[in-house]
């Protein structure tokens, strides 16, 4: 890494800076260039971002945890009180901070919970980097804002990393992107991909969900299965891919040695702002053709379904009542409540029920508030069932390899602790020669087994179609 990193524990006190920019570059074309920085962590990138996009690399440290640890809260803790705000000054988002994710086992060392599932894809459960610039871009004002920190016990000033910022702007105006070209979604038979689990078994573990909620175990589960595709690209054509064809306002790009981490994720889990925590919810899916209008036939009927399915109303009920639930563990008493009931929102490929869910939270902020939400809230409740722990114990059982990053949280921590963390669905997984892809949806006593095996299919299309399109552009 270009700047030296501060191995001891001895705390840092950093001063942010930041300065306007003007840049006649494309998003993809930055994309370009900082994904082939060291560690790139690209947060966005697409016109379907509603907020803030970030461009960063070559973090000053890297934090990872493992299953085989122990202790990660500590760990975590002490991690995220090294780098310090000097000064009294308040600002807002996203000023250099942490990037990365939090994998779905954490939620072990929340709770005690089994752990039948093999770990076979060995991603670290929590992975961290600090990074001390970055480049930001915001979508309703379309202007660029870099963001640096002037950090003690390092010689490189913030003028010295602006500049650096500004180099990738230079080298994006000269960078060229693949010319990637669409896939037939339609013509994609997800069922004849290699998958962790045959029909049979999906819906054999769908048969012992519904026992389980006969005998009163658990209202609904979400249960999954794990495509594998062989992969040949470079993993930022991926990320290229889906931000050009299937865009979503929570995508994310994460590369370290021959791993990657590329998301499509249109689920918010957690957004801190100050005081105020936000969740949204998805909960309810239906395909949606891309190249037809709303209005057309097909996707008019596809929506309207969605609209009045009273299984996906009862699913989102009882998600949303779990994330109250959770919020209220955090949250001051008569603050959290539902700010906006259930909505359908159209992307890509799909239509989505979602609902927004608020509070005030009571502790300040601080390395322990973030522990403590993760602690209360980990992982989403969207993407377990209800009641949270017994749903994770049966996933444990019926799901025969761990999740991973797979609905894990992949985000940033900011050096004032706001946060924001979105869902990791429709996220692919690079390995090496492998690329994953895990899709799931929510199972209830009166679910059609056949009807939620078609739709993980669908879940899936997207990103299997953005695997084949960039390895056959790369062949």
């Amino acid at each position: 890494m270009k700047n030296m990193t501060i191995h001891s524990q001895q705390t840092v006190y950093c001063t942010p800076r930041t300065i306007c920019a003007k840049a006649d570059v494309s998003l993809a074309c930055l994309t370009e260039v900082v994904a082939a920085k060291s560690l790139p962590a690209i947060l966005g990138g697409n016109d379907s971002v509603e907020g803030q996009s970030i461009f960063a690399a070559e973090p000053v440290e890297v934090f990872e945890f493992s299953l085989h640890q122990s202790a990660p809260f500590e760990k975590l803790r002490n991690v995220l009180s090294k780098y310090q705000k000097k000064g009294s000054g308040t600002f807002s988002g996203f000023s250099c901070g942490w990037i990365g994710y939090f994998g779905y086992e954490l939620g072990r060392f929340i709770e005690k919970l089994p752990a039948g599932a093999v770990d076979d894809l060995g991603f670290p459960v929590i992975r961290l980097g600090f990074y001390d610039k970055a480049i930001l871009y915001d979508h309703p004002t379309g202007e660029f804002t870099l963001t640096a920190l002037e950090c003690e016990g390092q010689s490189e000033t913030a003028a010295e990393k602006f500049a650096v910022l500004n180099g990738w702007f230079d080298q994006a105006r000269a960078a060229s992107v693949p010319a990637l070209a669409n896939a037939n979604i339609e013509s994609i038979a997800a069922d004849t991909v290699a998958s962790n689990m045959t029909k049979a078994m999906y819906l054999e573990a769908i048969a012992k969900i519904k026992h389980y909620i006969i005998e009163g175990d658990t209202y609904q589960i979400n249960l999954s299965q794990r495509f594998e595709k062989p992969f040949s690209a470079r993993p930022v054509d991926v990320f290229h891919w889906q931000n050009r064809f299937n865009p979503s306002p929570f995508a994310a790009y994460l590369a370290w040695d021959d791993r990657a981490v590329v998301s499509a994720s249109p689920e918010l889990f957690l957004e801190v702002a100050g005081q105020t925590i936000t969740t949204k919810p998805i909960k309810g899916t239906r395909p949606r053709n891309p190249l037809l209008p709303d209005q057309s036939p097909e996707n008019a009927k596809h929506f309207h379904d969605l609209v009045m399915s009273e299984k996906e109303q009862a699913e989102l009920a009882m998600i949303v009542d779990l994330e109250r639930n959770d919020l209220a563990r955090m949250c001051l008493p008569g603050t959290r409540g539902v700010s906006c009931g259930r909505q359908i929102e159209a992307f890509p490929t799909v239509y989505h029920a979602v609902a927004t869910v608020r509070g005030q939270l009571a502790l300040p902020p601080g390395p322990q508030r973030i522990v403590e939400i993760l602690k209360a809230s980990f992982p989403g409740g969207s993407i377990t069932g209800a009641p949270k722990i017994r749903s994770m114990e049966i996933i444990d059982e019926l799901e025969p390899t761990a999740r991973g990053v797979y609905t894990g949280s992949v985000g940033w921590i900011g050096l004032n602790f706001d946060l924001c963390w979105h869902i990791a669905i429709r996220t692919v997984l690079i390995s090496g020669q492998k690329a994953y892809i895990q899709a799931g949806g929510g199972i209830v006593a009166d679910s059609d087994s056949h009807a939620e095996w078609d739709e993980t299919l669908t879940k899936a299309l997207a990103l299997l179609a953005g695997i084949d399109a960039v390895n056959a552009w790369e062949s």
